[in-house]
């Protein structure tokens, strides 16, 4: 395992949100730029060409401003552009053998949406877990009804790597996940969506901290 995360904010890509990659990596820029200190290249449906032209502009991009970059899915992407880790999901390689992979040295996120995953997840050496998601939120409807905080609640007392909570988190909800204890909040549109993304990611900032 490489060790704790060392990030409580979580930004996950979407361009969609955007009129261009070059707005997509404006609005990074000003996130990083209000201290958040890892994204994650989620943008899954892209051929590899293009995400692995993503991947390489995001990674000049985060080494700037000292913040890590993971990729989702994509361990060959990661690898290539010397990302800080991979994020897998329910249908990725487990991570146990992405860990034979990627050697020990890179971080490994598993998304999971149960507490049987959550510990499945450990079991096989994630360095961490999203779980989600917490609220509804219409990027994971095909996940199922919102989990609720009672599961962080539990989530946190059956695994030891830290859970990052997901699926409708807004800033009016920090407060709740962190109390149900939630390690770190893993994030899209709350702080991509806004028009000023620097103000957004900066009291995501202040209320995690």
């Amino acid at each position: 395992m490489a060790g704790a995360p060392g990030f409580t904010v979580y930004l996950i890509t979407d361009r969609r949100l955007f009129a261009g990659a070059t707005l997509l990596y404006e609005a990074v820029e000003a996130a990083l730029q209000a201290g958040i200190r890892a994204v994650q290249l989620r943008e899954k449906d892209l051929p590899l060409r293009e995400m692995l032209a993503m991947a390489y502009r995001l990674r000049e991009i985060t080494v700037r401003h000292g913040a890590r970059l993971l990729v989702n899915d994509r361990i060959d992407v990661a690898m290539a552009v010397a990302a800080d880790g991979v994020h897998l999901g329910r249908e990725s390689m487990p991570a146990g053998a992405a860990r034979k992979v990627v050697g020990e040295g890179m971080l490994i996120g598993v998304s999971t949406h149960s507490v049987a995953e959550a510990r499945d997840a450990e079991r096989e050496g994630a360095d961490f877990v999203t779980l989600g998601p917490v609220y509804r939120t219409a990027s994971k409807l095909r996940y199922g009804p919102p989990l609720g905080t009672d599961v962080l609640v539990q989530a946190k007392a059956a695994v030891a790597v830290p859970v990052f909570a997901i699926g409708g988190i807004t800033q009016e909800k920090i407060t709740e996940v962190r109390e149900a204890g939630a390690d770190g909040v893993a994030v899209i549109s709350a702080i991509l969506g806004p028009d000023d993304v620097k103000s957004s990611a900066g009291e995501f900032m202040r209320l995690m901290t």
